[in-house]
């Protein structure tokens, strides 16, 4: 009896011979496609060709159209059926006040008899979806609308149609494939490692160990900056999904600040405290490095960037210290954390990304979690339209009616001086820059700076940092063989900071750029 290797070795063979054998056939409409069968194929063999063909990018829907009573038909290529049109008709079976719809989807011309296609449908006030196997004219009912808020909605501005570009089983590859992200492992550290090398480019060379350095405080000084990488663990899922949207190549940023007596302190939103909540805090520098040494999981790296001695010397100290004294304790500053990503209409979404996505992800989760909505993005809408209190199917009938558009409110610039229901919110780079602003080094152009629209690549970008490498500690890289511009103090990669140190601050510095992978060009003085 031959043995489970020996087996599954010649399945192997017959199924690339198979697979060669359809991919040259292009002219004749097969029967099926061989993507269509690899899940129902052995792991071994079926998901390294998946690996190949899809990636956790594949999970975000396309936009392909809205239709409403005045854009009455939207055609598009599936990745299934290669010809899709839709439109809705307004119809009252129930005798409602403002009655209901049925939204008709006509597929034809699949690429193959077995794919499929799955799509979401969206409104400020519903999210639903569906797949389609057969060609053939489908139905999607909608009984009664909402409101006659969800009826003007739709009759101007129409149903939003998603493709999961993927196909089904593209989507839950994808699925697989971004599920590691999250995870803290080595599974998960090499996920996040093969996202950003793929998707920004990013390179990850070994440094020579040991892997992080004996730093002598009395080196550090106030104002002195730490760019911090995670690439496993919770953090490092999000860390890696941001640097892909923002081109920063660090996800988390902390201060050094020293007290009168010399001891050494970090100043840090997104710091953890007993209770599980992330807050901001000044903590001393044992603990703080105790910690990223010895019990951050998310393998951080991290990178000490002086302050170049003339921005130094106007430094002040004493109001930093007031500064962030003043902001212990409160929450770390989610409510407008997207807005110093979101500049443009169309330029800082990595496809398939655009702001009909955004509403729809934003809209499923005000269902799910109204609260979480509220804190997230709610309150920094309504600070932008200038109203108080309304919720986000609210917040999209208002901007319609004053002629705006979602992706227009979303480019509207955070100002500093907006105070949300639980105080200021200032991100981790925020509370830095924040206090940069404070301490002077922005005079005498600070009020024209919203350091809330800032991004980390666009703070560590700042002319404010050591440009000679002979005023570096000698610590600093002491054990690298590649001598950076910065301190590495930790971490098994290199850590790179492309643009690092080389924009003086002008007014409205970040209001208005576009932040495109994997160049991530920017205009002059956007």
């Amino acid at each position: 009896m031959a043995s489970s290797s020996s087996l599954f070795r010649c399945f192997l063979h017959f199924f690339f011979f198979f697979f060669f054998i359809i991919s040259q056939v292009q002219a004749a409409n097969l029967p099926f496609h061989p993507r269509d069968v690899l899940p129902l194929l052995p792991r071994q063999v079926s998901w390294p060709v998946l690996n190949s063909l899809n990636s956790p990018v594949d999970l975000l829907p396309s936009f392909v159209g809205s239709v409403s009573s005045s854009n009455r038909i939207v055609n598009w290529k599936g990745a299934c059926f290669y010809e899709n049109t839709a439109w809705v008709e307004f119809h009252n079976k129930t005798g409602s006040e403002f009655g209901g719809g049925t939204l008709h989807i006509k597929v034809s011309y699949p690429h193959s008899w077995t794919c499929m296609d799955l799509y979401v449908f969206a409104t400020p006030y519903r999210v639903t979806w569906d797949y389609y196997f057969l060609s053939r004219e489908h139905t999607l009912e909608i009984k009664e609308w909402q409101d006659k808020a969800e009826y003007e909605y739709v009759k101007n501005r129409g149903i939003s149609i998603f493709l999961m570009q993927a196909g089904m089983l593209g989507t839950l590859q994808a699925l697989w494939d971004v599920f590691p992200l999250f995870t803290n492992t080595g599974w998960g550290e090499n996920s996040n490692i093969g996202f950003l090398e793929k998707h920004m480019g990013a390179t990850f060379e070994e440094r020579p160990q040991p892997w992080f350095t004996n730093i002598s405080v009395d080196d550090v000084h106030s104002g002195d900056f730490l760019a911090i990488s995670k690439i496993r663990g919770r953090w490092g899922g999000f860390e890696t999904l941001e640097k892909w949207v923002s081109g920063a190549y660090a996800g988390h940023t902390a201060v050094c600040l020293k007290d009168s007596e010399g001891k050494l302190w970090i100043g840090e939103s997104g710091h953890e405290n007993e209770k599980g909540e992330d807050i901001i805090a000044i903590v001393p520098w044992d603990e703080w490095w105790d910690f990223e040494l010895n019990k951050d999981d998310s393998n951080p790296h991290i990178a000490y960037l002086p302050l170049h001695p003339d921005v130094r010397a106007k430094f002040n100290e004493t109001a930093a210290w007031e500064y962030a004294l003043s902001m212990a304790g409160k929450p770390y500053g989610y409510h407008n954390m997207i807005f110093s990503w979101i500049d443009t209409i169309g330029g800082n979404y990595p496809p398939p990304l655009d702001a009909h996505l955004v509403a729809s992800v934003m809209t499923v989760w005000s269902k799910i979690q109204p609260e979480y909505a509220a804190n997230m993005w709610n309150e920094a809408l309504n600070k932008r339209l200038g109203t108080q209190g309304l919720n986000l199917s609210d917040i999209l009938v208002e901007t319609e009616k004053r002629g705006s558009s979602f992706d227009e409110l979303l480019t509207i610039p955070e100002q500093d001086n907006w105070i949300y229901s639980d105080g200021k919110s200032t991100s981790c780079i925020a509370f830095i820059l924040e206090l940069y602003k404070e301490a002077g080094l922005f005079d005498p152009i600070a009020d024209s700076i919203q350091v809330t629209e800032f991004t980390i690549k666009d703070a560590y970008s700042l002319k404010f940092f050591e440009n000679d490498s002979s005023r570096l500690p000698k610590w600093c890289n002491d054990a690298d063989d590649v001598k950076l511009p910065y301190c590495q103090i930790k971490g098994k990669y290199r850590m790179e900071l492309p643009g690092y140190n080389s924009m003086e601050p002008y007014a409205h510095m970040n209001e208005r750029c576009p932040s495109m992978p994997p160049k991530y060009f920017r205009l002059q003085n956007c």
